[in-house]
């Protein structure tokens, strides 16, 4: 049986007010309990005034779950400290982050209060929530998060408190609409958590996506949770009797150490179990082995291989499985050991090893990080200070486009590392999957402009070659070469990718100006202006999506200039004497708008089923959503209204990317419509299996079946059955039903790979 995902409780919110000054007051002092070691001559009393000047401005302001405001930049500034690891300053800036956008205090009241530093950082954190200059082609969301990244490249401490403050919005969303839960939800799995991976910020990366996942598809995340704490005594069990032997030859060998096994995020155990297609049960590895040494610098390396070698004494290793990080960290600075050996009872284990010192990069990243920096003078550029370098390097770029910036750098947030040496032996970390090109770039701009090949371990090799870990790369150019499109389809970095469509898109406006002249000589003659309004309907009519592409089609020859005949003029203006493309696309703009008006009026009340009549939506294929599905309606392009499940792969895309397109939806009950599903099977080839199959679905359960398809390989059958359905409780008992019979091993909902279709 599915477990349902229970609904959190609104506990009513009934505080005096004397109740609550004393939980302010507590929330306070333990800010200053755990900022207590960092406090030197003067900081206790700015960070009092902060607090005093931000309980003043948000006096009369008030959380939706009903608790006063101060309460979240207090939860903020604890976040920032206690799990980031950040100092006094950031601490007052937290406490001040929400103060400039949202009440009167501005930032010259800052700047004079405490110092310019503080009120570069809110100013900082007030530039990522106020959206200006918004491009009508780009999203508010997606012109959001580079604003974001902008603040990252100049003080990282802004993006830090950015996180802290999302991390503290998402352990409070209870509170908040379904639809908000959806649109932060999506936000922070589609933004937020990729970058505090690339920031080393691992605990909260982790908490972040669990708790997207806990309102993104919340029946998946309780039946994860309740299988969690099930298990969980025969997992302590396990621990406790993998790691007994390990602790006593640890402590005879004179090491200082701690070793712990803890569970895997839950966003993790469900990844495994889609990307293996297997059910919870079946995912052994729930739990890591944590060995944390307490170790001097000089000695780190060397104590984690002997720590290594002890385990591995008593548990074989999976050579495949060996992540070497304390030679090579990982680009955001992560270093450890990683080994998986085979455990008692015939179980594969993870095995982290890693010292004190790593242990604090890994858990808060960018802040250790520079901590440790500042230790050692010597440390050179490391390769979180590269990729700061790199992210500032396509910044700077102004004609970056916001949403293709933004897909290539997720990329390159989360992509798994490879490593390339120059000829002098110098090393490069790049993206899984990158290119000899790619490599050009990351070494320099104008080397990858000029780039016409590559040698390879001394081999000549293409442009798109795809490198491995540990090749050797000679970059040759020509001063005769330049960019060209075809390169965007095997380039994978952002930084390459970013320089390439900003050269093309310069070569096109320089191609473009010809058109143009084109266009306003034949305009003139005609006794016509090069207007706006002209232009929008030329747009139209040569359904062209901006003016660069209309003036580049003319001077190219794409666009006939002679087509002109077809317009008349009226004044100063021209108009189509065949309306019939202009209408074409003025009718698709008056069907959006229309639904957008539909649904902007009446969200709520956007039913399918009974009143399926009054709006025209189609059901997205990429998820197929059913009547029972938790579901939102996004407006399209040119489609219509386009029904999607929030577990849908293109959700956190949609959601995040184009929030003013989504409309709230709801199922009605209605037993007369069927929706078209399916499922997806394996078990053993058994004779008769296939009839046992179809009387279960069309004698049993009377369900009407579209089609049955079987694939038979060394006695496991795979079969995909398309069957109409009323609801999700009909689909779910088809799949109970089915998983019961004899000899079926696994048994799923049919998903699509087909695209979003914005």
């Amino acid at each position: 049986m599915p477990i349902h995902a229970i609904a959190p409780m609104a506990v009513p919110y009934n505080k005096t007010d004397e109740e609550e000054k004393k939980i302010i007051l507590r929330e306070y002092r333990a800010l200053l309990r755990a900022l207590k070691e960092s406090l030197k001559k003067g900081d206790k009393a700015m960070l009092r005034r902060a607090f005093e000047m931000s309980v003043e401005a948000h006096k009369d302001m008030r959380r939706k779950s009903g608790e006063p405001y101060i309460l979240h930049p207090l939860a903020v500034a604890k976040i920032v400290v206690e799990e980031i690891g950040l100092g006094v300053t950031s601490a007052i800036c937290a406490l001040l982050h929400d103060t400039v956008e949202d009440t009167e205090l501005t930032l010259e009241d800052i700047r004079t209060e405490f110092n310019s530093q503080i009120a570069k950082i809110i100013d900082g954190l007030t530039k990522i929530s106020n959206v200006v200059d918004i491009k009508a082609e780009t999203t508010i969301q997606a012109e959001n998060f580079r604003k974001i990244l902008l603040t990252l490249a100049d003080d990282p401490r802004v993006i830090l408190i950015k996180l802290a403050d999302r991390l503290h919005n998402m352990r409070t969303l209870d509170s908040m609409s379904r639809d908000k839960q959806l649109k932060i939800s999506s936000e922070t799995t589609y933004i937020y958590s990729p970058l505090a991976h690339r920031l080393g910020l691992y605990e909260i990366k982790s908490e972040m996506e669990d708790l997207a996942l806990k309102y993104t598809n919340p029946e998946i995340y309780t039946e994860i949770a309740h299988g969690l704490s099930e298990t969980k005594r025969e997992r302590t069990k396990y621990i406790n009797e993998f790691i007994k032997p390990i602790k006593e030859e640890l402590t005879n060998n004179g090491f200082d150490f701690d070793i712990y096994g803890r569970p895997k995020a839950i966003h993790s155990i469900w990844n495994k179990m889609r990307k293996k297609q297997v059910t919870f049960d079946e995912v052994y590895d729930l739990f890591a082995i944590r060995v944390i040494l307490n170790s001097p610098t000089e000695r780190e390396k060397e104590d984690c291989w002997k720590v290594y070698s002890i385990i591995t004494n008593f548990y074989h290793p999976s050579t495949e499985r060996l992540r070497d990080w304390i030679s090579v960290p990982k680009g955001n600075g992560y270093e450890a050991l990683h080994t998986t050996v085979m455990g008692p009872g015939g179980r594969w284990v993870e095995v982290q090893i890693r010292t004190e010192r790593m242990n604090e990069i890994a858990e808060k990243g960018l802040a250790a990080h520079w901590k440790y920096k500042e230790g050692s003078p010597t440390a050179g550029e490391s390769k979180l200070d590269h990729f700061l370098k790199h992210l500032r390097e396509i910044l700077n770029n102004p004609d970056t486009d916001t949403i293709d910036f933004l897909q290539d750098f997720k990329l390159d947030l989360f992509t798994e590392e490879i490593y390339i040496y120059t000829p002098k032996g110098d090393m490069r970390v790049l993206p899984k999957g990158a290119t000899a090109l790619d490599f050009a770039f990351d070494i320099h701009s104008e080397l990858g402009m000029r780039c016409i090949g590559a040698k390879v371990n001394h081999r000549l090799v293409p442009l798109s070659y795809q490198l491995n870990s540990g090749d050797q790369v000679e970059v040759i150019t020509s001063s005769k070469q330049h960019p060209s499109e075809d390169w965007l389809t095997f380039l994978i970095t952002a930084k390459a990718k970013s320089r390439v469509k900003t050269y093309l898109k310069e070569d096109k406006r320089k191609i473009a100006e010809d058109g143009r002249a084109a266009l306003k000589k034949k305009m003139e003659h005609m006794g016509a202006p090069l207007s706006q309004f002209n232009l929008n309907e030329l747009l139209h009519y040569f359904k062209k999506s901006s003016t660069l592409d209309l003036f580049y089609g003319i001077a190219v020859g794409s666009i006939d200039l002679r087509d002109l005949k077809n317009f008349s003029i009226f004044g100063d203006k021209i108009q189509p004497t065949s309306r019939e493309v202009k209408n074409d696309t003025k009718n698709v703009a008056a069907e959006e708008d229309n639904s957008r008006q539909k649904a902007g009026k009446a969200a709520e009340l956007i039913i399918f089923g009974e009143r399926s009549d009054k709006i025209l939506y189609k059901l997205a294929q990429c998820c197929q959503p059913i009547p029972g599905d938790s579901v939102f309606g996004f407006v399209t392009s040119g489609e219509g209204l386009k029904v999607h499940r929030t577990d849908c792969p293109n959700a956190a895309q949609l959601l995040a990317n184009y929030g003013h397109r989504i409309v709230k939806t709801k199922w009605a009950k209605n037993k007369e419509i069927s929706f078209l599903t399916g499922v997806r099977m394996v078990g053993l080839d058994d004779v008769g299996v296939i009839q046992k199959i179809t009387n279960i679905i069309s004698g049993e359960l009377k369900m009407n079946m579209r089609s049955l398809s079987i694939d038979s390989n060394d006695g496991i059958f795979e079969g995909t059955i398309m069957v109409y359905v009323h609801d999700r409780e009909e689909l779910n008992k088809l799949v109970n039903r089915l998983g019961s019979m004899e000899g079926i091993n696994k048994i799923e909902r049919l998903e699509s790979s087909e695209g979003p279709g914005a």
